[in-house]
């Protein structure tokens, strides 16, 4: 008999070999229905895997994030299925889910896949998925993978076996497609029952542009029609919102092949909103007791290695240069130059917590096939901090942190948001973490206490921390459901002893401070993309680039429009007049597409009364007031930074 252990600390005895949809089973029919994967002791596993020892379990549904991702993978293997079927001879490369939905690169043989060609494996899929086929998992000896590959002449999951190992190599088979993969997948193929092969792109083999150019099907599957449908509809509406479109339509920034991929450059409008949400962060930050500190944008190699950042992170950092003997790195994070200001002078126990602040622009050499619009640049403009205590401060500075992205959130009208507690992975210890067992144990649970004080929704996420210590991911959704990562908040417990930071604690003794690395509104380019998608370009009053448009009838009104234009800019409203020669019809219906807060409409009858008729963005005609009376109520609407 082995003991099961599940997440709510019961433990119950089975035999050996049970499966956990042998589990769930016994629990109850309906649940087994549901049961997709497998978490047992923090792995992800096929349900239908044996188990053999003790362990941990829990059942994964399409409510959490791994069946999801594990039903979406195998919805991967149905497509290539469906692809081998009607298209024989196609070779596969990989096929991994993503955040939304799957994709598959493939070798066609010079065959292009059109969008017809989407409908009819769409059709072959649901064919194939009403067969209920189960996959079909098998340990295969490397010697026999390659026979089996080299056989049918793919050079693609040959490539794959060269850094595989016997033990590691496993097969998956459902219906007539087996494929080379670690695994997991869900029972069967009956769990799939809506389909839409969303677009096709090309792929370079490897990401290596010296390489063949494969085929690339993007999909999405769901466990009903009604899912798939909303989703859809969504997908509509996010055509509408592309933060690319509306950043161009508005003027918010642009992209320039002289200046060079993922250098976003920052038109006037963008700048202004840049500019606003500095100012939130500068006032929120100096409330909480931050200092403001400024850091140059290259560094020599010699900080980086200090950090651990080289050889961690040197893939995603741009080449060194070669000055007077030393090499120099762009900058691709901020940390480094803030442990050197607190290094720069002798620090006490009733110096910290000490709060270092810096909107710092980084640099990161992200891979083009990644780059994406504002929200995957090689140029970033971080809202970052970091936070320097003793373990006794650090519960109360690190709730204190969280408390100021509840505060963002209420502010951009954030309802729904998960914090992503990012765990280390024993095995991989000085390896892709910093070789210190106690000290992650240490805090991670102290993190975990605060965010279980805190009544804060969280997650946990085994083997995504960060090299140094454990961190929260904060993920968002947009108005239409659409999710984000905006930021992040992470323990340090090993940069300080790289530094030789320390303090004088009140017995005269030294010490070396904890670290918190914070950043509540990511950066600039991720936050405003996100922005123009929440909003549909529709900013509140406080952010909108463009506040207040003036509309004279005629021409003859153009006087009294710019009398009004000096006493909005006066008040530190943002204005301007539309003094074209266009009826107000058109001047309305223009100000309307440009998404301009509010609009001023001056005729006879205004100039004569000295007041204004006033519209509002999507709400329309909301009466006349005097010019008085408007900037009053404006700048109680700016000031508080109201949503609508």
């Amino acid at each position: 008999m082995i003991k099961i252990t599940f997440p709510d600390g019961a433990v119950r005895e089975y035999q050996e070999g049970i499966t956990a949809l042998d589990i769930a089973k016994s629990i109850s029919e309906g649940l087994a229905r549901k049961v997709l994967a497998a978490s047992v002791n923090g792995q992800v596993w096929d349900a239908t895997r044996p188990i053999y020892h003790d362990s941990s379990l829990k059942l994964l549904t399409w409510d959490d994030a791994d069946g999801k991702s594990t039903f979406w993978h195998s919805s991967a293997h149905l497509m290539a299925e469906a692809v081998e079927s009607l298209f024989p001879g196609t070779k596969f490369w990989v096929g991994p889910p993503t955040e939304k939905g799957f994709y598959y690169d493939m070798d066609l043989g010079g065959r292009q896949i059109t969008e017809d060609d989407l409908r009819t494996l769409e059709k072959k899929m649901n064919e194939l998925a009403k067969q209920n086929n189960i996959y079909l998992r098998k340990a295969v000896p490397k010697k026999e993978a390659v026979e089996y590959f080299t056989a049918k002449g793919d050079e693609y999951k040959l490539d794959l076996l060269n850094g595989l190992n016997d033990g590691d190599i496993t097969f998956y088979t459902q219906g007539n497609f087996t494929d080379l993969c670690r695994g997991p997948h869900i029972p069967n193929t009956g769990f799939i029952k809506a389909i839409k092969l969303t677009s096709i792109a090309g792929a370079y083999w490897k990401n290596d542009a010296n390489n063949k150019q494969l085929t690339r099907i993007y999909g999405v599957t769901f466990p009903n029609q009604k899912e798939l449908d909303e989703y859809l509809q969504m997908l509509e509406e996010a055509k509408k919102r592309d933060h690319r479109k509306l950043g161009k339509e508005l003027g918010i920034f642009t992209m320039d092949d002289d200046v060079g991929p993922g250098l976003p450059l920052w038109l006037p409008n963008g700048t202004i909103i840049i500019e606003e949400l500095e100012r939130l962060a500068k006032e929120t930050e100096q409330a909480a007791g931050y200092k403001r500190v400024v850091t140059p944008h290259i560094a020599k190699e010699s900080m980086y290695l200090t950090s651990g950042h080289l050889p961690y992170y040197q893939d995603s950092m741009y080449p060194p240069m070669e000055l007077e003997g030393q090499k120099y790195y762009l900058k691709a994070m901020n940390c480094p130059h803030h442990h050197k200001i607190f290094a720069a002078e002798p620090r006490s126990y009733k110096d910290l917590p000490l709060r270092l602040a810096e909107y710092g622009t980084c640099y990161r050499y992200e891979q083009s096939g990644e780059l994406f619009g504002l929200m995957r640049v090689r140029c970033l403009h971080m809202n970052d901090a970091h936070i320097y205590c003793t373990r006794e401060q650090f519960a109360e500075e690190f709730r204190a942190v969280n408390d100021m992205y509840i505060k963002y959130f209420k502010i951009f009208g954030i309802d729904k948001y998960v914090m992503r507690l990012s765990l280390h992975e024993p095995s991989k210890l000085g390896q892709k973490y910093i070789n210190e067992p106690v000290l992650w144990k240490e805090t991670e649970e102290m993190v975990r206490q605060v965010l279980k004080e805190s009544n804060i929704p969280y997650v946990e996420v085994p083997d995504e921390g960060a090299f140094y210590g454990p961190k929260i991911d904060v993920q968002i959704w947009s108005t239409i459901g659409r999710e984000f990562t905006l930021a992040t908040n992470q323990v340090d417990f090993a940069q300080g002893r790289r530094f030789k930071l320390e303090f004088i604690k009140n017995d005269n003794t030294f010490d070396t401070p904890l670290i918190i690395h914070r950043a509540p509104l990511g950066t600039h380019e991720r936050f405003i993309g996100f922005l123009l998608e929440h909003y549909a370009g529709k900013f509140p009053l406080w952010l909108a680039p463009l506040q207040v448009k003036i509309l004279p009838i005629s021409d003859k009104f153009l006087d009294y429009a710019n009398s009004i234009l000096q006493s909005l800019k006066n008040a530190d409203i943002r204005a301007e007049v539309d003094d074209r020669n266009e009826k107000i019809g058109k001047k309305i219906r223009d100000t309307e597409l440009m998404k301009v807060p509010y609009m001023l409409v001056v005729g006879e009858k205004e100039m004569n009364d000295q007041k204004v008729a006033v519209r509002r963005q999507g709400k329309g005609d909301l009466g006349v007031r005097s010019v008085e009376e408007f900037i009053g109520e404006a700048r109680v609407e700016i000031r508080e930074r109201r949503g609508d």
